[in-house]
């Protein structure tokens, strides 16, 4: 198959390698709590389990996590897409975000931040590694604790292109019996 690849504006590349799911990341400290929607973010290991994301400092959630050095990390679905929109298209400063947009405020277990009730899976975090946010805004937490539904087989996830579009997690192509047992 020929491809036909044309030149692609730099700053536009994250609508193509942007695809983990969107999550909301819960924060709290000294009785002011946020939450705020985020798409940069990756895994970086498996045991212990760390998860990196991209916090600037404009962002009011920025200031809760580093004095905290906690978070929730959250994961919605597609029926929640409005909620995610307003949450992302609104200032922490102005608004309790939760009561804004119908989410419910869960404790955690582990960690003070707090949890979304209606996303399927929740992972509490604590900052493992604070050496790249100065330089790259960069936080690398370590979850310490997940709450998944996994009643929910297929997650109907949503995934930012950019410029308000969103793609969704449909599909599974299940390859496992071709791979390698170390490789799973």
């Amino acid at each position: 198959m020929r491809s036909f690849k044309t030149d692609f504006p730099l700053d536009q590349s994250r609508c193509h390698l942007e695809t983990g799911p969107i999550v909301l990341v819960g924060s709290q400290w000294q009785g002011e709590r946020n939450l705020m929607v985020m798409g940069w973010h990756m895994m970086l290991g498996f045991a212990p389990a760390h998860f990196g994301c991209l916090i600037t400092a404009g962002n009011h959630s920025h200031r809760l996590v580093r004095e905290s050095r906690e978070c929730t990390i959250n994961v919605p679905t597609l029926d929640l897409i409005d909620a995610v929109v307003g949450v992302g298209n609104s200032d922490g400063d102005d608004i309790d975000k939760f009561e804004a947009f119908g989410l419910t405020p869960v404790a955690g277990d582990e960690v003070s931040a707090p949890l979304v009730a209606e996303c399927y899976a929740s992972f509490e975090c604590r900052l493992a590694d604070d050496s790249q946010i100065d330089r790259h805004e960069l936080f690398i937490w370590e979850i310490v604790k997940a709450h998944v539904d996994t009643s929910i087989e297929l997650p109907r996830t949503l995934h930012y292109r950019g410029h308000g579009r969103f793609m969704v997690a449909g599909d599974e192509i299940d390859r496992s019996e071709d791979f390698r047992i170390q490789n799973l």
